[in-house]
Formats: structure tokens, C-alpha cells, sequence
């Protein structure tokens, strides 16, 4: 295509960064829904046992710095960050974007798959901060999804068989691998892809690795119980897998590309208390970070977008995602007030 891009701006959910900024950012995130007083509370309390700070925000500064250090050998673009919930904010970034002089940028959205909350939304925030900033706003395109690109879907092998070597070896023929992601509403998930491209990526990684005996689950649910979301849900599964008389289990978070609070707060707290309940014995893959391959991936991803580079790679039997979203795609589903999932990053 050949188009000039003079930027990339990294677009996430955010995250608070002390005690003080917990409770106003959780009302950002589920600003539009009717949730009560006591859940923010125990949400709070979530990030309380970490100070307070996401471990998202300094995720996203290794990220952008590997990005950086990636992009010196071209294209040497200067990168910028926005977030959805918290500072720095999509309107507050695009304005200083504004400021100097940026036209055109790419965007890479933190979310390896297609969603109302993990793409479109993203999409709408972009363009509510296009509008607030006003005239001569930088016109934004987002990368495409990355879920089954080689630069995802090999360090998660890496990530998987290394956590799975930590099991016994006399014991890891009955061992099971339970493949997690955020649980969305059923209805949000029957307007998008999330839950294919989900499974095509545990049947890459199983494949790759050899495993035999896994199932994908879901987890850190925030909706209403009244309203049906997907699942099983990766507390339920693991009492499951023990009244199975399963002794050891491996957890791989392959809906995240960081160890942020959905996992470090749902997998290795709560999830593993549970394990350790129950007595079953998990072992927590990590996620892919700032493993090279992944960032290696990105400036791929840019490369291929600006038109310098012609192979798109991809894995698995999808092909690579489109670059511009139909009009119809990742719709919020019916009855959703435009917010649901990914509440406390």
C-alpha cells in the first residue's frame, strides 16, 4: 500500500498506579453499568494487595521500550501510548500527537483478538478522541490481529512446554493443560470471532507441543449472573479435573500478552489458593511480554502495513486477519450498555 505513517501509538486498557487512583478508575471502566457499590469494593480490594498499581502500566513501558529499541533498525517511528481508562488517556495522547505535527499513525491494540472489548471498542475510543481533540486530530489505523501469527503463537509454545516440564515426569501423562482467556457475554461473543480465533490458537499451541489432554476455560468474569457469559469458568474446571482424580495441571493464559491483573490476581492468587484448597498442583505458563519473537512480530505487523513488506505470515488454516474492519464486525451484543469485560487490568 505504500502509505506514509509518521507514528504508532500503543492502545491499551490502562490501569491505576496507587491507592488513590483505584476506585476512580474502576468508575471509568464500568462507567454505563449498573454494578453495585460492594463489587467495585471487592475489585478494589484486588488491587489493594498490589499497592494499589496495575502491573499493566509498567508492562506496557517494557513493551514500548523494546519496541523502540526493535524499530531503530527502521521504521524509526516515534511511539506513543493511550489508554482507554486511564492516563495517559487516548484524548490527552492524541493531542500531544496533534501538537507535534503527527499526521497518520498505526495503531497496535494490546489484545491479540477480535472483540467488542479487545478491538471495536478500542476503535470507538480513538475516534471519541479524534473528535474531542478537533481539527487536524492524526488520522489512526490499527494494526491487525495477531492471534495466530508465528511471533504470538511460538513464545506461547516456548511458554507452554517450559511451564509443562515442571511437572513430574512420571506424572505427566495424566497431567492436563487448561488454555484461559476473559470471559465475555455469550451475546458479545456471537457477534465476533473471539471464540474461534481462541480455539485455533489452543489447537496450534497443543498441537506444537504434543499435548493430548487440554480445554480451553474462561475466567475473570464481571458480568451479572442473570446474564449468560462464556465459559467454563477456570475455578469450576480445576474442581472438575480434581474430582477426575487429575494431580497436576498447567494454566496458560493465552488470552493476555502480559502477566497484568487478570493473571496475577485470578490465576496465581485466587486460582492457585484454589489449587492449593483442593490439593492440585498448577503450574502457571507466562505469557508472551517482551519475548523477542513477539516484538520482532509487531514491526512485522507495521512493516507489512506500511507496504514494505509483501508476506503476511500466519498459522493454522484462518490466514492473516483483515486490515480494516468490516463496518458490522465485534459488535457489543444486545443488551450490553457498550462496556463488558477486561474490568480490572
Amino acid at each position: 500500500m505504500n502509505v506514509p505513517y509518521d507514528a504508532l501509538l500503543v492502545v491499551s486498557f490502562g490501569g491505576p498506579e496507587g491507592m488513590n487512583d483505584v476506585m476512580p478508575f474502576l468508575q471509568n471502566v464500568l462507567r454505563g453499568r449498573n454494578i453495585p457499590e460492594e463489587r467495585l469494593r471487592v475489585i478494589a480490594h484486588h488491587y489493594e494487595l498490589f499497592g494499589g498499581v496495575s502491573p499493566l502500566n509498567g508492562q506496557n513501558r517494557a513493551l514500548i521500550a523494546a519496541l523502540r529499541t526493535e524499530l531503530e533498525s527502521g521504521p524509526n517511528l516515534p511511539i506513543y501510548w493511550g489508554n482507554r481508562n486511564w492516563t495517559p488517556l487516548l484524548t490527552e495522547t492524541l493531542q500531544q500527537m496533534k501538537q507535534d505535527g503527527i499526521k497518520r499513525a498505526l495503531a497496535f491494540f494490546t489484545s491479540a483478538y477480535s472483540s467488542y472489548s479487545g478491538c471495536r471498542q478500542y476503535r470507538e475510543d480513538i475516534q471519541k478522541a479524534q473528535a474531542a481533540v478537533g481539527a487536524g486530530a492524526p488520522e489512526v489505523d490499527k494494526l491487525r490481529v495477531f492471534y495466530n501469527h508465528p511471533g504470538f503463537i511460538e513464545p506461547t509454545v516456548e511458554n507452554v512446554r517450559r511451564a509443562w516440564k515442571q511437572i513430574p515426569q512420571e506424572r505427566s501423562p495424566t497431567a492436563r493443560v487448561a488454555f484461559t482467556a476473559h470471559s465475555i457475554p455469550k451475546s458479545m461473543a456471537a457477534g465476533c470471532s473471539y471464540e474461534n480465533q481462541l480455539a485455533e490458537v489452543c489447537r496450534l499451541v497443543a498441537e506444537k507441543v504434543g499435548l493430548q489432554n487440554w480445554r480451553l476455560v474462561y475466567q475473570s468474569r464481571s458480568g451479572s449472573p442473570a446474564q449468560p457469559w462464556l465459559e467454563p469458568d477456570i475455578l469450576e474446571h480445576l474442581s472438575d479435573l480434581k474430582a477426575e482424580g487429575i494431580i497436576d495441571v498447567v494454566i496458560a493464559p493465552v488470552g493476555f500478552i502480559s502477566d497484568h491483573m487478570e493473571v496475577l490476581y485470578d490465576l496465581d492468587t485466587e486460582a492457585r489458593q484454589h489449587c492449593e484448597t483442593i490439593g492440585l498442583n498448577m503450574v502457571r505458563a507466562a505469557t508472551v511480554g517482551t519475548h523477542p519473537a513477539f516484538i520482532r512480530m509487531i514491526r512485522e505487523l507495521i512493516l507489512e502495513r506500511m507496504g514494505t513488506e509483501t508476506t503476511r505470515r500466519s498459522l493454522g488454516v484462518d490466514g492473516p486477519s483483515h486490515d480494516v474492519c468490516p463496518v458490522d464486525c465485534c459488535l457489543p451484543g444486545e443488551g450490553m450498555p457498550g462496556r463488558a469485560g477486561q474490568p480490572g487490568r
